[in-house]
């Protein structure tokens, strides 16, 4: 497929995990990518990877306003314009509201949704001319509860109304707004729970697909919702988890 052909796209947290792969996809489907993220040799890895006549990196850290500003105009200078912007930037602190420091709580909530909000004020002037799109890296733990996730449970829950609530206010303006919501998903951010054999076979228990997903398959989604395949699709917290929210949470047979 050759979807994106002569779209640009901005792509945050493009070092590594999800990021990274959705900066390849688009790219594989003829997109010029801008990569960012403050991971400085992980991001000249994945951009010595691309197509250097329409890719290009930009040493961001999505906390900072200014620099998210500076992020998107390099963009334009780089490329005249921006069709799409992918707010996959994000972290996470594991501990209920007794046991996450104060400082903690605030660099959740900044990393994960004040980010999106720099991103959307400064990318929607631009995505207005070309009617381009934002796509929101949220969670199936922005649509539920987790046990000992407060920070990150809050974060991602806001960001999923933040999507529902940029769809709305811009769509007259021919601008689509969409997130994914994955469930666990093999990255650098998950390895840890990934070595857990027992925790990982309680995964592979309640997920009715039987496995995590890979970066790749939230790559695609994600793919889709930039797509003109999804242009009536607008305000959706699409999960991609294998079946897992299909479910009311009792046991199965």
């Amino acid at each position: 497929m050759n979807r994106f052909e002569d779209k640009v796209v901005i792509v945050t947290g493009a070092a590594s995990g999800m990021g990274k792969a959705t900066a390849q996809r688009f790219s594989r489907e003829g997109a010029k990518v801008v990569l960012a993220d403050r991971q400085h040799e992980k991001l000249q890895e994945v951009l010595e990877q691309l197509p250097q006549d329409r890719t290009a990196a930009r040493l961001t850290d999505v906390c900072v306003q200014e620099q998210v500003r500076d992020l998107v105009d390099f963009a334009i200078e780089k490329f005249g314009k921006l069709d799409v912007l992918v707010n996959d930037a994000g972290i996470h602190v594991p501990g209920n509201v007794l046991e996450v420091s104060v400082d903690d709580w605030h660099r959740v909530q900044t990393n994960n949704v004040d980010s999106v909000f720099y991103g959307a004020r400064e990318a929607i002037p631009y995505l207005e001319k070309t009617r381009g799109c934002i796509v929101n890296v949220a969670s199936v733990s922005g649509l539920g509860g987790d046990w000992g996730m407060s920070a990150y449970n809050t974060s991602k829950g806001a960001l999923v109304n933040l999507t529902r609530v940029l769809a709305l206010d811009f769509a007259r303006k021919g601008i689509r707004v969409n997130a994914v919501c994955p469930t666990f998903t093999y990255t650098g951010m998950t390895a840890d729970m990934a070595d857990n054999k027992a925790l990982m076979a309680k995964f592979a228990e309640r997920i009715p697909l039987g496995r995590g997903a890979q970066p790749e398959e939230i790559a695609a989604v994600i793919a889709f919702l930039a797509s003109e395949d999804a242009g009536f699709v607008t305000g959706v917290n699409m999960p991609v988890d294998g079946g897992l929210t299909a479910s009311n949470g009792q046991p199965g047979q």
